[in-house]
């Protein structure tokens, strides 16, 4: 890559809000060369739309990265045969037919269980008290690990995700990721004798039964909840916040003239919660005049894309009325998210309609923080509502 264009952010300001770096990107250096980040980043969603799917160029296997040296080498890292094998292998677990069958009546009671229990109060915090135990409780079941409480999912997803983005190599958030890891480990050996003897549609049996080896298991439950409790968590928050911040959207549900899917789907592509995917240079390419090197680290900057002025015709903008199809808020390739089915209607089935039937004038108590870039969501949001 040495004809990359280089541009130089502020690392904690792109935490805070990387939509004006991302953008000056976008009609300036489309791929360019981040040193505080060490990585080349792509984003217009047309590349990466494209590019996403030549595995053979855009590596997804990458031994040295930061997720396969703190999780293992889940299906997410590897490509070709090795990763539909192990994506054929969970299938049984995240397919919309167990879905509907299985998952949905439990996401109904674990959110009714919450919004009962937390009703009486006439307040809590969106993102710390509901979504965060609406997504872990949802998660305990999907994964098997029925044996870890809501909390826990939570605080070892965030750790994961947290290490996986710790391109600074701080060494304390290093160490919380080992220690998160070590007690999802500990959590999986626990389960493994009940759920050898009364297999389930759970991740975890489902890959016992599948003979993948213990560290395929793993690998993939640690996937699993790195990105399957933060995203859930960050777009039911978020998407609360969205509406309450914009009642003329809001309107649109309640009058039926919008849908909550419409809400997921539009909030995914705007406030994308998996703002990145990481890929290697696996052969000599060319992208927009820029020659990139085997070796090169490739950042698909998935929030980019969601916002690229040349698709989308509000891109800034919260807004149901517009077509949010071209999102690749799920991945654009071969690795498009497994668990997309399970999280639709987790967030636009369950969580969202339930929230505002039972929290009656639903409203937002103070000023709500968002932060990140790799992964993006509100970090506390105080509501109050009607008893």
């Amino acid at each position: 890559m040495s004809n990359v264009p280089v541009y130089e952010i502020d690392p904690q300001a792109f935490w805070k809000d990387p939509y004006p770096d991302l953008k000056h990107l976008r009609a300036n250096a489309p791929v360019a060369f981040v040193p505080q980040l060490g990585a080349v980043l792509v984003t217009r969603r047309d590349d990466i739309f494209v590019n996403e799917k030549k595995i053979d160029i855009f590596s997804s296997t990458q031994p040295d990265g930061l997720m396969t040296r703190l999780m293992g080498q889940n299906m997410m890292r590897k490509d070709g045969d090795a990763h539909m094998a192990e994506r054929k292998a969970i299938f049984p677990t995240v397919s919309p037919k167990t879905v509907k069958n299985t998952w949905k009546a439990q996401f109904v009671d674990m959110t009714e269980a919450a919004l009962t229990e937390l009703h009486p109060k006439g307040r809590a915090d969106m993102v710390l008290d509901i979504a965060k135990r609406i997504s872990g409780d949802a998660l305990r079941v999907m994964t098997g690990l029925t044996n870890m409480s809501w909390q826990e999912m939570d605080r070892t997803s965030q750790g994961m995700i947290d290490g996986c983005a710790n391109y600074t190599g701080d060494p304390e958030i290093e160490a919380r990721c080992h220690d998160c890891t070590a007690s999802i480990d500990e959590h999986i050996a626990a389960r493994k004798p009940e759920l050898e003897a009364n297999p389930d549609t759970s991740l975890l049996s489902v890959q016992m039964q599948a003979g993948l080896s213990d560290e395929q298991i793993s690998a993939n439950i640690k996937l699993a909840i790195s990105g399957g409790q933060n995203e859930p968590r960050d777009v039911i928050a978020g998407a609360i916040w969205a509406l309450l911040t914009h009642p003329d959207q809001l309107a649109l549900v309640q009058q039926g003239n919008a849908s909550w899917m419409d809400v997921f789907e539009e909030y995914a592509r705007w406030m994308s919660p998996i703002g990145m995917s990481p890929r290697e240079i696996a052969k000599p390419h060319d992208l927009h005049g820029v020659a990139l090197a085997p070796g090169d680290r490739v950042f698909f900057m998935f929030g980019s894309g969601n916002r690229d002025e040349h698709v989308f015709e509000r891109p800034d903008e919260f807004d149901l009325t517009q077509d949010h199809g071209p999102s690749i808020a799920f991945g654009a390739g071969p690795h498009f998210c497994a668990g997309a089915w399970a999280a639709r209607c987790l967030i636009a089935d369950v969580a969202l309609p339930m929230i505002f039937e039972r929290l009656g004038n639903l409203r937002l108590a103070d000023e709500v923080p968002f932060g990140g870039w790799a992964f993006r969501g509100p970090l506390t949001m105080p509501v109050a509502w009607d008893v």
